[in-house]
């Protein structure tokens, strides 16, 4: 049996292994309903840790009594509103729904077809995915399901262009040619760490830059081979051609496919279309640029805000695919009125029914996790074990990504982690004569590699939604067996390089 073969085999039993665990909803109600007991467990043992700088001492709070059930309670409703993936993901999904219901993304990705070579296809879009983070969790929303019918477009699995689109965007988070707001939120919250030990010391934005250069590079060349030599020879084997369409019960008038054919009977020519589309982006572009003018528009960064641009980034994307979907419909005839266009928001919602109820139950986990104070016991256990090794600084900056690694399994947000495990890493290391920029790097590479395979990551369930439109039957373990060579290649190889990196003495950044 060949090493393919082997390979295959172990993902197929993750797979099935996997797929045996309840509907994500239901996993994620069994999850709050663990962390409740075992807050009652461990808080009744009377777990707790000392913040080896502040010592400030953190217990594990119970959640299985009355002030715990009056929580719960009250707080359900509040924990569902101001989960952050909630509103990103509706309000995009409704300027993209103009969009797709219009045919102009169908068209945009026929023209993309004829100017695409098919080899580079996987690593264009894994580029794009880790160029995406400039835009915070744009990506997620309006990436992911394009790469699908992209890849659709061009005759191959949709699944692995989802696949690709989610390895960049998720797995390459802490990577970009762009300082993003990532690197700004980061390295503020290691300055303040940095403090604890030396008040004058500094972090910067750029301080990981011309690593995150290099990683940007590494991200696109691994993903996009391990995209086109396994996982989707992969998905070929395992697909029939039903399985690359989207499911038979979706309304067929949400099909790409269908809208471009609709188009081309109903149209001489879309070019027509796509020019009036083509001088509203224009037009567009030129009222954000005026409107982000430093000293002059309302989006300008200013000393009070920083980049507010960026922050307010999906709004302004939702009303870009809205008003140029309407755009185009409008003078091909699709939309003959406005009501059309909100028609279209309504059906683009309806398809996200799935991932509202998932995201209702993954809110209320989250929020039980952070109220116990069971991670931040975990994380500083964790740290403290970690420090009493006595390792070489090379082989600590990688146990801290295999740590981070192994957190982020079970604890989202890379700005909520980081602001609880920065007071303990990055002074520790400084002790240790490791510059805290080199524990931010380490801590960013664990922390997005393992993003793609926990269901317990907040856009997770939007992607088993895009995933299951074209196959229905689509489960938890078949998003993990399809992610994890991604995974898997991105830690050893990004590790290895900073590893690399470190021993041959180059800076991180500027």
């Amino acid at each position: 049996m060949s090493l393919t073969q082997l390979a295959y085999r172990a993902l197929d039993t993750i797979e099935r292994l996997g797929n045996r665990l309840p509907h994500p909803a239901l996993l994620f109600m069994v999850l709050a309903a663990a962390v409740i007991v075992l807050s009652w467990v461990m808080s009744s043992l009377h777990v707790a840790a000392v913040h080896p700088i502040n010592e400030q001492t953190y217990s594990v709070v119970s959640l299985m009594n009355g002030a715990g059930l009056r929580r719960i309670l009250s707080e359900a409703v509040s924990n569902f509103t101001h989960f952050a993936p909630v509103g990103v993901v509706l309000v995009i999904m409704m300027g993209i729904g103009v969009a797709e219901h219009s045919g102009l993304i169908a068209c945009v990705l026929r023209s993309i077809v004829k100017r695409t070579s098919q080899p580079l296809l996987a690593y264009v879009t894994a580029f794009a995915g880790v160029m995406s983070s400039i835009g915070a969790d744009v990506g997620y929303v309006v990436l992911i399901p394009i790469a699908a019918l992209l890849y659709q477009a061009f005759d191959r699995p949709a699944l692995a262009g989802i696949a690709v689109a989610f390895a960049g965007v998720s797995a390459g988070f802490s990577a970009n040619l762009l300082i993003g707001p990532v690197d700004v939120m980061l390295a503020s919250i290691s300055t303040e760490a940095a403090h604890l030990i030396d008040p004058s010391a500094e972090v910067t934005a750029t301080d990981n830059y011309y690593f995150i250069i290099v990683s940007t590079v590494l991200i696109t060349l691994v993903a996009g081979w391990v995209s086109n030599h396994v996982v989707e020879p992969r998905l070929a084997q395992h697909q029939n051609r039903q399985q690359n369409q989207p499911d038979e019960g979706s309304n067929s008038n949400t099909n790409p496919d269908f809208l471009a054919q609709q188009l081309t009977q109903k149209l001489t020519s879309q070019n027509n279309s796509l020019v009036w589309v083509g001088w509203f982006s224009a037009a567009y572009l030129a009222a954000i640029i005026l409107l982000s003018w430093p000293g002059l528009g309302a989006l300008a960064t200013t000393a009070e805000s920083r980049s507010p641009l960026l922050s307010n980034l999906v709004p302004l994307l939702a009303l870009y695919f809205a008003l140029a979907g309407y755009v185009f419909g409008r003078s091909n005839g699709i939309y003959r009125s406005a009501s059309q266009a909100i028609d279209s928001m309504e059906k683009s919602i309806a398809t996200m029914a799935y991932y509202i109820v998932l995201m209702f139950f993954a809110a209320q986990f989250v929020n039980y996790f952070a109220w116990t104070n069971i991670g931040t016991v975990t994380a500083i256990v964790g740290a403290q074990w970690l420090g009493s090794l006595q390792l070489s600084p090379i082989v600590l900056l990688l146990a801290i990504i295999a740590l981070s690694a192994s957190i982020n399994l079970f604890v989202g947000s890379a700005s909520a982690k980081w602001a609880l495990l920065a007071p303990v890493f990055v002074p520790m290391l400084m002790l240790l004569n490791i510059p805290p920029e080199q524990t931010q790097m380490a801590y960013r590479i664990g922390d997005s590699t393992t993003n793609i395979i926990t269901p317990l990551m907040p856009y997770f369930g939007i992607v088993l939604a895009y995933a299951q439109r074209y196959q229905a039957q689509l489960g938890l373990g078949n998003i993990i067996a399809m992610m994890l060579p991604y995974s898997l290649a991105l830690l050893a190889t990004w590790s290895l390089l900073i590893a690399i990196w470190i021993a041959t003495g180059l800076p991180l950044g500027p």
